[in-house]
């Protein structure tokens, strides 16, 4: 099914009992995978006159729900999606693997938003059709060559293959990205599992998240209560190879059931539950030829919270002024892709930095060490210094700085020099 009307994005679970005749099959740029990251580019680029079609796999957009629902306030404010915000998160309590609580946050800054997913990814792409994109649901693509005119595309469209033709092949399309694959463009440097369930019954704090630590809840990592209207997302996420032979429902189920924290979860019921892929650490060239990826598919995650909205939208937001020069010209030379590769460096140092500086204060410690940190941080002054420096979008300033001024933390420095000077 092909939408041209801004009105259809609102229905787009609704589906005609006949298949629509698509109008063309040529456009400037295909991107396979209409999510928030690919909506987003599709609406930039739609901006500047490209003639964009997007490819989405799944009957509605926004289906099947895989990641917890936040979205930073960078993020949020580039599309205004106020409306499908479900809770204002300005805090968290966070809790050593012993169990030692620190509050963090004040009221009055909001440090990111719980959104429905649904919703949201329909208006990012909502903002791109009603900017003249094109949308084609339950179609993926089977086949790609790239040519010296463009890229030939075959999408089977409702069990019909049927031949598209673009400049340029986008895939937005998600952790198992089908066009970075296809293209043989590498791996993320890191793929981190995730699973989360959705509960009612929860006994959280009104605006703040929770998170938990400790080798036998989220070896290396964290879990998660993320405050979502009525409702709450109780997650983990981690390494495959720090799971042993558990998976993460089984650290997740073990945890809620922990001597510890099994009355926190006492009244919790179910409703629903979501496993998958985190994809962190950009490819080494997300551009070749007239191919590109983005977000996930790129590995464009944070290292330190999983989340991928924001850097995502970062991407694109770096890469569009060159991007959109080289589609009008039609010029995919050495140069040009070299020039798009590198508008992504000041990205590849800050994750890299993010991952370095998470390594030294959760993935490379102990659980014993956990709780000296924590000791550390339930100190007044420095829980003033997190308040005052602590960013969700750039965790490295406060990093840096507990490094360099924080006395109990001297010890990390060396631990910690890559983070300092990485990139």
């Amino acid at each position: 099914m092909i939408f041209h009307n801004p009105d259809a994005v609102t229905v787009l679970y609704v589906w005609a009992q006949r298949v629509m005749k698509l109008v063309k099959q040529n456009y400037d740029v295909i991107i396979i995978g209409a999510g928030p990251v690919g909506g987003y580019l599709a609406w930039k680029l739609s901006q500047n006159g490209i003639d964009v079609l997007m490819i989405e796999e799944h009957a509605e957009v926004g289906r099947p729900f895989q990641c917890a629902g936040m979205v930073n306030p960078s993020a949020m404010e580039r599309i205004g999606a106020y409306d499908t915000v479900l809770t204002r998160i300005w805090g968290a309590r966070m809790y050593s693997p012993s169990g030692t609580e620190i509050k963090i946050g004040n009221p009055d800054r909001t440090r990111t938003w719980s959104v429905c997913r649904k919703l949201f990814d329909e208006r990012v792409v909502q903002l791109a059709i009603e900017s003249g994109a094109d949308l084609l649901l339950e179609s993926k693509p089977t086949n790609a060559v790239v040519t010296e005119l463009g890229v030939e595309i075959e999408i089977n469209v409702n069990g019909e293959n049927q031949q598209f033709f673009s400049r340029m092949i986008c895939g937005a399309d998600g952790a198992h990205s089908w066009v970075r694959r296809t293209f043989k463009m590498g791996r993320p440097k890191e793929l981190m599992i995730g699973f989360q369930i959705e509960v009612t019954g929860y006994p959280g704090e009104d605006g703040r998240l929770d998170l938990f630590t400790g080798d036998d809840i989220a070896p290396g990592f964290f879990s998660w209560a993320i405050p979502s209207g009525e409702t709450t997302r109780i997650g983990n996420w981690t390494l495959p190879d720090k799971l042993n032979e558990y998976s993460c429902e089984d650290l997740l189920e073990r945890f809620m059931q922990s001597p510890m924290w099994k009355n926190r979860f006492a009244n919790c019921k179910e409703i629903g539950r979501f496993c998958g892929p985190v994809p962190s650490g950009l490819i080494l060239k997300p551009v070749i030829n007239r191919v590109a990826v983005f977000g996930d598919a790129a590995g464009l995650c944070k290292p330190t919270t999983g989340g991928g909205i924001g850097m995502g939208f970062d991407q694109v937001d770096l890469m569009l002024p060159k991007l959109v020069s080289i589609l009008i010209s039609n010029d995919f030379n050495a140069k040009t892709i070299q020039d798009l590769n590198s508008t992504l460096s000041s990205l590849r140092r800050k994750q890299n930095k993010s991952r370095a500086l998470r390594n030294v204060f959760l993935s490379e410690s102990t659980d014993e060490e956990l709780d000296e940190l924590f000791s550390v941080w339930a100190q007044p002054e420095v829980i003033e210094l997190i308040n005052q420096v602590g960013d969700i979008d750039n965790p490295i300033p406060l990093g840096i700085k507990m490094l360099k001024e924080i006395p109990e933390f001297r010890r990390l420095a060396t631990k910690g020099a890559s983070a300092l000077i990485w990139g």
